[in-house]
């Protein structure tokens, strides 16, 4: 939800306008894609990663504000909670060597932004939910100093009407019973708990449906394979937390609508599509506004006019609808394009897993969409579904479903069957044999070894806690080892317990 915002209180005829706007902006959306009038000179990816700060001694450090003064980059910015930075990456094309480049410029951007942060007194980590934070880090005081923050906090907990409940069990620790979580938050704030990376491929609006679809299908098998979020407010529950945390963070109904089939805004979704167009639509169709801030562009007038029309509230209702794989409509130098924005990964734990996780994903959805006989065609949306949400629980323990397969781990799954897909549509995609071969060398590693940052995370605690620590020692102390092989930036496959 990056648009600024007034902090103004809207109103009902806010509200009407807005729907009105929304309107006019779908017809145009329709206009457009009839008419092609989109821009792809190039397949292009872009990339952000959400950041957490952390003091010496591994607690959370709200000084965000102080922390971006002193990094001097348009490239940080500002995430919801002050303990919380995130870095975009400026769009470049995907094939040749062009992620190489990219990897060894996000280890010096993060490196010198990290060396500034240590000048407020604190540090970069790049990890799905920092373990060490607690209920009082959710009070609303520690909200970012943006209007939009207190804005969508409020009207969350307006359309609510009641506390955030967070509840989850997740599989047990090595000779132990599960743990479960079963607290209320007073704000949105568990929100900024969950730091991803969001991964963007600009692509033709005619190949949107296939590489939205190919992205679903995928979900379940990045976040097994991928997962680094073992622990919340000194729990462990899930092997990627952030899936179950960023639903409930979000959640705008009470039971009552729930029990009605209303739908909630971190949305998986309910159906395969066929354009960019139903996906929008159905925001429009199912979610009230939360944010109804209208600007005076007439879409339709501007389209008329030969201009490309910024559609600013359709895109403003689709940042407050957040889709594991969201669907992206831009505007750069006056030329629209499309994209899809997909969300489902963990941030962290190394700069190289990070792009090893993208190249993964970038090539297997490639590969998917080239197939003569779509996948989705022969799986149900459900069984993807499933999937995200077994994934995301089990990690590399997980059993997966895939046509043709039937159940499987997804660690056999990857390299039975889509590690070497990836291998095809990289090439495709004219990615360097240099870059295929590095970063998906590390996904075959990671697969053979079983390791995540998860599972690493999880061990390590466990450990630890036999030699006498309590779970809170042991946190801080996993996390302050999980840095020192963040920075040492060798992947996580390789990393030791003990």
């Amino acid at each position: 939800m990056g648009s600024e915002v007034s902090s103004r209180t809207f109103t009902r005829d806010d509200r009407q306008r807005y729907r009105e706007k929304m309107q006019r902006s779908l017809d145009a959306l329709a206009t457009m894609l009839a008419e092609d009038t989109f821009s792809f000179p190039r397949r292009q990816m872009g990339l952000e990663i959400e950041l957490n700060l952390v003091d010496d001694a591994m607690r959370p450090a709200m000084a965000n504000s102080e922390v971006l003064e002193k990094i001097d980059d348009p490239s940080y910015t500002l995430e919801l909670g002050q303990q919380n930075l995130e870095i975009n990456v400026p769009p470049r094309e995907l094939a040749g060597g062009e992620m190489l480049g990219l990897e060894e410029e996000l280890r010096t951007s993060l490196d010198n932004a990290d060396s500034k942060a240590n000048d407020a007194g604190a540090n970069l980590a790049m990890i799905g939910v920092l373990p060490t934070l607690r209920e009082r880090h959710f009070d609303r005081k520690w909200l970012s100093e943006a209007p939009r923050y207190a804005l969508l906090n409020d009207t969350i907990f307006k359309a609510r009407g009641e506390e955030m409940v967070l509840r989850m069990e997740g599989p047990a620790m090595p000779g132990k019973s599960p743990e479960k979580l079963d607290t209320y938050a007073e704000s949105i704030l568990p929100e900024a708990a969950c730091t991803s990376v969001q991964l963007h491929l600009q692509v033709e609006p005619t190949h949107f449906a296939a590489h939205w679809n190919a992205a679903q299908c995928l979900a379940g098998v990045q976040v097994a394979i991928a997962a680094n979020s073992a622990f919340l407010l000194g729990k462990a529950l899930w092997h990627e937390t952030r899936i179950p945390l960023f639903e409930q963070a979000t959640d705008t109904r009470p039971d009552e609508l729930k029990n009605q089939g209303v739908r909630p805004r971190v949305w998986f979704g309910e159906r395969w599509i066929t354009s960019i167009f139903d996906l929008f639509e159905e925001n429009v169709r199912y979610f009230p506004s939360l944010l109804p801030e209208t600007d005076d562009e007439d879409p339709l007038e501007v389209l008329e006019a030969g201009g490309a029309p910024r559609l600013s509230e359709l895109r403003l209702h689709n940042g407050t609808i957040w889709r594991w794989n969201r669907p992206v409509y831009d505007v750069v130098d006056g030329v629209p394009h499309l994209r899809v924005e997909n969300r489902v990964l963990p941030a962290g734990p190394t700069v190289l897993d990070t792009m090893a996780n993208a190249a993964f994903f970038y090539g297997a959805q490639r590969a998917l969409t080239s197939q003569e006989r779509p996948l989705w065609t022969q799986m149900s949306f459900q069984a993807a579904e499933e999937n995200l949400y077994t994934g995301a629980r089990h990690g590399m323990n997980a059993q997966l479903y895939w046509p043709g397969i039937g159940w499987i781990p997804p660690d056999e799954l990857v390299l039975r069957r889509l590690l070497p897909m990836a291998h095809d549509g990289l090439r495709d995609c004219g990615v360097s044999d240099e870059a295929r071969e590095r970063y998906l060398g590390v996904i075959e590693q990671r697969c053979l070894a079983r390791r995540t940052g998860s599972s690493w995370q999880r061990e390590t605690v466990a450990l630890l806690e036999e030699r006498g620590l309590s779970r809170d020692a042991a946190l801080s102390g996993m996390l302050k080892r999980y840095m020192e092989l963040m920075h040492a930036g060798e992947p996580v496959h390789t990393w030791h317990v003990g």
